[in-house]
């Protein structure tokens, strides 16, 4: 599998990031010096056991959440100093997230669902046409109009994809994507996954337990007790 050019800048930049937790009087380092850089159109899976630091660390990178200490480049942006409001704005426009839980709106259709992100942002135009063009990408072009329970698990993650990508984030979060999911259907989830990423180079960041799943990225992190182990390179 060809390798992402380490000579361009990297869309994710986390350097020497931190988070601390206060368990009543005790401090609880989740996240102790993370130093991590994705590059576009890369594929990276962070894994790693229950308590490892992968949802903490994906919740920075998603700016869920601030760090304790350390500074995180998103985009070229510096995201770790940013206020709330500064921080819903880059999530809208620069992040795409995908759940484990799919987070559809059950009384809307497939349409709706997918506009959703483009009603926050500050670009609206067009918004039906972009939704019916993210749902055709995957697939979805004759269930727009289907409400969640009217589709398939797979569906419905294929659904959460679309929303994901509508505004043309730099970076798609996926946090156990197939954790729901049949084998067949987490088999087609990962395949539109990997097309997204090698045809249409869009940059991925997912979040699994299963290592099936994680072989397929181009790189794997593994983290544990808040360290990042040695990243290896998927042939």
């Amino acid at each position: 599998m060809e390798q992402t050019s380490q000579a361009s800048m990297p869309v994710i930049d986390v350097r020497n990031l931190t988070k601390d937790y206060r368990l009543g009087e005790i401090m609880v380092p989740a996240l102790r010096g993370i130093d991590l850089q994705i590059f576009p159109g890369e594929m990276v899976a962070i894994m790693g056991p229950s308590g490892s630091g992968k949802s903490t660390l994906m919740n920075m990178i998603g700016c869920l959440d601030s760090p304790t200490s350390g500074e995180y480049y998103l985009d070229s942006l510096l995201v770790s100093d940013l206020k709330d409001d500064e921080l819903a704005i880059v999530r809208n426009q620069k992040i795409g997230f995908v759940f484990q839980n799919y987070n559809l709106l059950p009384r809307i259709d497939a349409l709706e669902n997918v506009t959703l992100p483009i009603r926050y942002s500050n670009n609206t135009a067009n918004m039906r046409q972009r939704a019916e063009a993210a749902l055709q990408s995957v697939g979805l072009g004759d269930r727009i109009h289907h409400k969640p329970n009217q589709l398939s698990g797979g569906q419905q993650q294929r659904v959460a994809i679309a929303r994901a990508l509508v505004n043309e984030p730099a970076i798609l979060l996926a946090d156990e994507p197939t954790g729901n999911l049949d084998s067949q259907s987490g088999k087609e989830v990962m395949d539109l996954l990997l097309n997204l990423n090698q045809q249409q180079n869009t940059t991925i960041v997912l979040v699994t337990h299963d290592p099936t799943v994680a072989a397929q990225a181009k790189r794997i992190v593994q983290l544990f007790d808040g360290l990042i182990k040695t990243p290896e390179a998927v042939s």
